[in-house]
């Protein structure tokens, strides 16, 4: 009886140590959405080929914030991080959506266009657009919000929702595929 229990016991720690093993390489939890190699990140002040001359430094803030809350990665002001992400203001626009009967622009769209490259210290492609790569370095990103004046809304906090939207979506992009 004594015997039959200490074997059990033996191969409930054996099947322990089996299955155990076998997931050594498995991470748990968010961390496993990012690559285990990068540990900095470096974000130079986002260029900015528009009239609009405050997009490319709200931009590089937003896209700080969210690397900051929402990977482990840390951002750095050094060159020689791990990685760089760097990215360009190609176009911004404003345009009318629906009118009144006298032609007063009553919705308006505010939207932002954005090409990023992110690559290792390598000079290795870190964020591909597709599973199989294209040939293209950067990839495009655009993003659009919706303003109404009547009702005290301005291009300006229209665009800052843009650009917060635009850089959640730019650090999404910095997860490692399934």
């Amino acid at each position: 009886m004594i015997a039959n229990n200490r074997l059990a016991g033996l191969m409930v720690m054996i099947s322990c140590v089996v299955g155990a093993s076998g997931c050594a390489a498995y991470r748990f939890g968010s961390a496993s959405l990012f690559r285990p190699g990068i540990r900095t990140v470096h974000v130079p002040i986002v260029r900015n080929d528009t009239f609009r001359h405050d997009l490319g430094v709200r931009l590089t803030e937003a896209i700080v914030r969210e690397i900051e809350d929402r990977t482990p990665y840390k951002v750095t002001g050094d060159p020689n991080a791990d990685s760089t992400l760097v990215c360009r203001v190609v176009n911004e626009s404003k345009r009318v959506l629906t009118e009144t009967g006298t032609d007063d622009p009553r919705a308006l769209d505010a939207a932002i266009s954005v090409r990023a490259t992110w690559t290792g210290r390598g000079g290795e492609l870190l964020m591909q657009n597709a599973v199989t790569p294209n040939g293209e370095f950067a990839i495009s990103f655009g993003q659009d919000s919706r303003f109404v004046p009547e009702a005290g809304q301005s291009v300006d906090s229209a665009m800052q929702i843009a650009i917060e939207d635009l850089a959640s979506r730019i650090v999404s992009q910095m997860e490692m595929r399934w």
